[in-house]
């Protein structure tokens, strides 16, 4: 009996159900799935996103756990990004037939994980062949109440520009990845945590209700990096934005990554991204949960970010087909 099956061996009926039993929802079965109605004065939210092994992942640094939670975290936080709550989502899935099924399973169990932070659910997808692991997820979220949605052209001169979630963390740990594989020097086994951030990024499920019902006008999270993903909010709102080093400044975990492996930490912090932390703008109070980082100006011209009022010394970001 073979105690390893590939998905060519057990064919997709079987597939769908091992996703299924790994993250049960009581709505995933039929044709599409009945979302329950929202409730009065609500709004449904979309998002979709891409994870591609060897561009996104690798099987020999994450688990298929930790792809999973990655997968269902960068949506949600674009959910999250507009002050909605994540409640559902979809997943298509393509992959080589020799896989696993056990690793399939596994991205359903980080699937199904990272839903529970939210009490969402995995409610449909579809399941076919290719040449290697694909997962995209469709993330389904409500809109809640009269307020406007936290969008990306209502940042407004004079306001704080506040942040929740580490900044850096995820480059931080893709570097030591690309230059030490799962296997730390000894003496730095502490750095662990910022390979953990880059396999299965985290953020506070929730925080987004929490800065729409505290003022917060403008948002998006850090995915393409911290210059690149401000400077869009700047763009789209006519406005600059300035940032404060000190605020921003490395901690000792990235200062320790930064000397081990020869590179500025600044960079991680201004350039790396994936951390899906949520970058918002506000007149009022911080919201709980949040740390102001700087702030909205007129100076310098729209969809400028700066640095103590100079240019960032690192500013280039992901970009998706570079």
């Amino acid at each position: 009996m073979n105690l390893t099956p590939t998905l060519a061996e057990v064919g997709e009926r079987a597939v769908i159900d091992a996703i299924r039993a790994a993250a049960p929802s009581g709505v995933n079965g039929d044709d599409a799935a009945v979302i329950p109605a929202t409730a009065p004065n609500s709004r449904t939210v979309a998002a979709t996103d891409m994870l591609v092994e060897g561009r996104h992942f690798r099987l020999d640094w994450s688990s298929a756990q930790q792809v999973g939670f990655k997968a269902i975290t960068q949506n949600f936080a674009d959910i999250e990004a507009m002050g909605a709550r994540p409640s559902s989502a979809l997943l298509a899935l393509a992959a080589p037939g020799d896989t696993p099924l056990h690793v399939i399973e596994g991205i359903a169990q980080g699937i199904a994980k990272r839903c529970k932070d939210y009490q969402a659910e995995l409610v449909g997808g579809d399941v076919t062949r290719a040449d290697q692991i694909i997962l995209s997820v469709t993330a389904i979220g409500q809109l809640g109440g009269s307020r406007s949605p936290l969008s990306l052209d209502a940042a407004r001169v004079g306001q704080k520009v506040v942040a929740h979630g580490h900044i850096g963390y995820s480059a931080a740990g893709l570097a030591l990845l690309q230059r030490f594989g799962n296997y730390l020097p000894p003496g730095a086994e502490g750095l662990a945590r910022l390979k953990q951030a880059h396999c299965a990024p985290s953020i506070t499920a929730g925080r987004g209700l929490v800065a729409r019902a505290t003022g917060v006008t403008a948002m998006t999270d850090n995915s393409d990096g911290l210059i690149k993903d401000l400077s869009l909010i700047a763009e789209r709102s006519s406005v600059a934005v300035d940032l404060d080093a000190r605020a921003l400044g490395p901690d000792a975990l990235l200062k320790e990554a930064g000397e081990l492996l020869g590179i500025d930490p600044w960079e991680w912090i201004l350039t790396g991204g994936e951390d899906h932390t949520l970058l918002g703008t506000t007149h009022k109070d911080c919201p709980s949960g949040f740390r102001v980082i700087g702030e909205v100006t007129k100076k310098n011209g729209a969809g400028l970010v700066t640095v103590d009022g100079a240019a960032p010394a690192h500013h280039r970001g992901w970009e998706s087909f570079a």
